[in-house]
């Protein structure tokens, strides 16, 4: 599913006429220490890869279509005390796993707010959730699909802000093993979900000359429907499934040299059905970065 995104968005930015950027980079923090070592510290490796593609093109006087896809992965490699009192290498830890694709279509009326359609992929590349080291693909995955009115506020070439508000309808697929005792066992069964409702998404960005960005984005869903409320029925949760979800994610990048780049990634989550409390989770990274585009 992420290598066929990747292929979609880098066939549209083959195209002629599309207005495309491909910001990529790659973070690594290493530590390391030998066996004389008297002090409590432990080697780490902790590597990160980012990449963000956009593809945006105006069809006609009344259509734009833009599209973003952003992928990320890293792990972990840390030391730990053995038996012997040795210093030996743990397996590696996932620390980032994310793919994000977005699908735009827009008119351009110049009016007060104009009609959009949109397009939703949210996943992650391994899921090691199972605890017997059985690692499962794309899973879960969620697909949006809404349509709505959009109002663009700002539209500069170092600063745009676009809010849109619509019905969307959700698809929550999970896969999980049949057998959850035998680590050889790698059947799987699938279950999938269906809400709708109301949508909010915000996309703002600002440019502060050649070396400094800032990207925000702004998603919110209240659910009217949703396909398994009658299963919750006298549950203490019966009713967690209207509350608001809400994702708020912000990555603050600054160039420090051609090829070197610091980047500061803010994520809050709130999803009532998955965590009673609101979910954050910070990266702060120093890396190698390239711009395709």
């Amino acid at each position: 599913m992420a290598a066929l995104c990747v292929l979609s968005l880098t066939a549209l930015a083959g195209a002629e006429g599309w207005e495309k950027t491909a910001d990529i980079n790659l973070s690594l923090n290493q530590s390391g220490y030998g066996d004389s070592w008297t002090g409590g510290e432990y080697g780490a490796i902790n590597w990160t890869f980012n990449a963000n593609l956009n593809a945006a093109k105006t069809l006609s006087e009344t259509w734009r279509s833009e599209n973003n896809l952003k992928l990320s992965y890293g792990q972990t490699h840390s030391q730990y005390l053995d038996a012997d009192g040795a210093r030996t290498w743990a397996s590696p830890e996932k620390s980032a796993d994310r793919i994000f694709f977005e699908s735009l279509l827009r008119m351009t009326l110049g009016k007060l707010a104009d009609p959009y359609g949109a397009f939703t992929l949210e996943s992650q590349f391994l899921d090691s959730s199972d605890g017997l080291g059985r690692d499962l693909m794309f899973n879960p995955m969620t697909l949006t699909e809404s349509v709505g009115l959009g109002r663009s506020f700002m539209e500069a070439e170092d600063q745009k802000l676009f809010s849109r508000v619509g019905f969307a309808l959700r698809q929550n697929m999970v896969k999980t093993f049949v057998n959850a005792t035998d680590e050889t066992d790698e059947a799987t069964e699938s279950m999938t979900s269906n809400d709708g409702g109301i949508e909010w998404v915000t996309d703002y960005e600002r440019v502060f000359g050649e070396d400094l960005k800032v990207v925000s984005k702004l998603r919110a869903f209240k659910a009217l429907y949703f396909s398994e409320s009658d299963a919750l029925v006298g549950l203490p949760n019966e009713d967690y499934w209207e509350a608001v979800d809400m994702a708020w994610e912000t990555t603050l990048s600054a160039s420090v040299a051609k090829y070197v780049q610091v980047s500061l990634f803010f994520e809050l989550l709130y999803d009532k059905e998955v965590e009673l409390r609101g979910r954050y989770r910070e990266t702060l990274g120093l890396g190698l970065t390239y711009q395709l585009f």
